[in-house]
């Protein structure tokens, strides 16, 4: 689909990688809606974006709420032909640590966040997008996922995030086959290292350190990098059922 017709909800698009993809879409004609839990920035970075932007208060883990918001996003956008999931959280920790085994509830979080929240999107906006009109090749949606290659190459610490991001990439290629049938297409992008607000306060010796692990171009992704992927994901139909790194070769150490 050409961007000037997207008509998207971008989870996590208050700020980070799904503020990125939002601000790209909304450059390129796109109306697009931001669902996040922090209403300051999810009120303020809509307001920044203008009149093609709306930003709805969303918990993705919650089941009813997200079909619910994802109808009212249809209602004020006038239809509903994406949906970008870019929420997350780190949930780092080791699954044997100094104070004893990690809690289920760190780990169940993680999973509920990052993979169920995933899900939750999805299917209730396939729900929504199978009762659109078919364009070329038949096709009604795209929903795009967030993995990360953690999903691949977890390190230490690293169990319950992983864990999260490869329920992810396993869920796209059922998803997508099974869709196939209602015109509706599922990606899923995995990024490497990226500069986002989370890096913001880290350490200068170690945020070098970072970049140096990186073969090519040796420095962080950009934000904006990630939502050129998501941009081309939407306009080429043959994209379908992949998993996508985008991360400068590098590949995780242990630790």
């Amino acid at each position: 689909m050409q961007l000037d017709q997207v008509k998207a909800a971008v989870t996590g698009g208050a700020s980070g990688l799904g503020f990125a993809v939002a601000r790209h879409l909304v450059a390129h004609g796109a109306k697009v809606a931001l669902l996040d839990v922090n209403d300051e920035k999810g009120h303020a970075a809509a307001a920044g974006l203008g009149a093609a932007a709306a930003y709805f208060r969303t918990d993705v883990t919650d089941e009813a709420s997200v079909a619910a918001t994802l109808k009212e996003v249809h209602a004020k956008l006038g239809g509903l032909n994406a949906a970008i999931s870019c929420a997350g959280i780190l949930g780092a920790g080791r699954v044997l640590g100094k104070e004893g085994p990690m809690p289920l509830k760190t780990f169940s979080t993680t999973v509920m966040v990052n993979l169920v929240g995933s899900f939750n999107v999805a299917k209730a906006a396939a729900d929504l997008m199978q009762h659109n009109a078919p364009g070329e090749d038949g096709e009604r949606g795209v929903i795009v996922n967030t993995a990360s290659i953690a999903a691949f190459e977890g390190q230490i610490g690293q169990a319950a995030y992983s864990a999260s991001k490869g329920g992810v990439v396993g869920m796209t290629l059922p998803m997508a086959r099974e869709f196939a049938r209602i015109g509706v297409r599922v990606m899923t992008v995995a990024p490497g290292v990226f500069h986002t607000p989370m890096v913001d306060g880290m350490p200068e010796q170690v945020y070098q350190s970072l970049c140096a692990q990186v073969p090519y171009p040796s420095r962080l992704g950009k934000p904006e990098e990630f939502a050129d992927t998501v941009a081309f994901i939407l306009q080429n139909r043959y994209l379908n059922g992949e998993t996508i790194r985008i991360d400068g070769a590098i590949r995780l150490a242990p630790k």
